[in-house]
């Protein structure tokens, strides 16, 4: 963990209640820019990964103190950030449209009208074609060229086989070729 103590003792940290605050604020310092582009990249608007991030950070302040260490604490928080990220789209889906594919093209065209978005056009390209990819290689696709995420720590975040995850990404990179050749 860069900038931080090692996770054991921000750990040990937090579990005393003198120092919990301390240990909260390194990890906040340590994983918030990184955790809300990571739930940037699956909900699109800036607002709602806003949102997502602080119930992100609300559920490891709830649930810290009970972490068993049996995965890095990185991969602890990515899982949590993804599942409420994924959570929070399925609400917002089943709330707005009949489809997925209805959501998804609402997605995309929040990428043109977002006010945050401050990519160049074939930046907004590729956030398209990242789009029309299905959930799971969508989120491998981002962890894997965004956050350069190892694939032995998507397996923990996402509960998938390595296999299955570089699979995922070999068919996520040919769909968005596919896309941006033809489109």
């Amino acid at each position: 963990m860069a900038g931080i103590l090692n996770e054991q003792e921000v750990i040990l940290l937090f579990r005393n209640e003198s120092t919990k605050h301390n240990a909260f604020v390194q990890i906040l310092d340590a994983f918030q820019k990184r955790v809300y582009w990571h739930v940037r990249r699956i909900v699109i608007s800036h607002d709602d990964a806003d949102d997502v991030t602080q119930n992100t950070f609300i559920k490891i302040w709830e649930n810290l103190e009970n972490f068993r260490e049996d995965s890095k604490l990185y991969t602890w928080i990515f899982r949590i950030a993804t599942n409420e990220a994924l959570g929070y789209l399925n609400k917002k889906k089943s709330a707005t449209t009949s489809s997925f594919g209805d959501y998804e093209h609402i997605l995309s065209e929040s990428l043109v009208a977002g006010s945050y978005f401050n990519g160049n056009a074939i930046e907004l390209k590729l956030q398209q074609a990242i789009l029309i990819l299905p959930t799971k290689q969508r989120l491998v696709f981002n962890m894997k060229y965004y956050e350069n995420m190892k694939y032995e720590d998507m397996e923990q975040v996402l509960g998938t086989s390595v296999g299955a995850l570089k699979a995922s990404y070999h068919h996520a990179v040919k769909k968005i070729e596919e896309f941006l050749k033809h489109d």
